[in-house]
């Protein structure tokens, strides 16, 4: 996994999800995005070649 996109997914996700005011105080949103753009990172080389992309 190229740590540079890791971290830019962690930052995009985790700067987008400062827009979901119900799940909590900025700092929890920021981990929640955060995580989920971890997750995401990590899925997408799966994906991609799953797809044959």
């Amino acid at each position: 996994m190229d740590p540079i996109a890791l971290v830019f997914y962690a930052l995009v996700c985790g700067l987008l999800s400062l827009a979901g005011p119900r799940l909590g105080k900025p700092a929890v949103r920021l981990g929640i995005g955060a995580c989920v753009g971890v997750v995401a990172a990590f899925a997408l080389p799966i994906l991609r070649g799953s797809l044959g992309l």
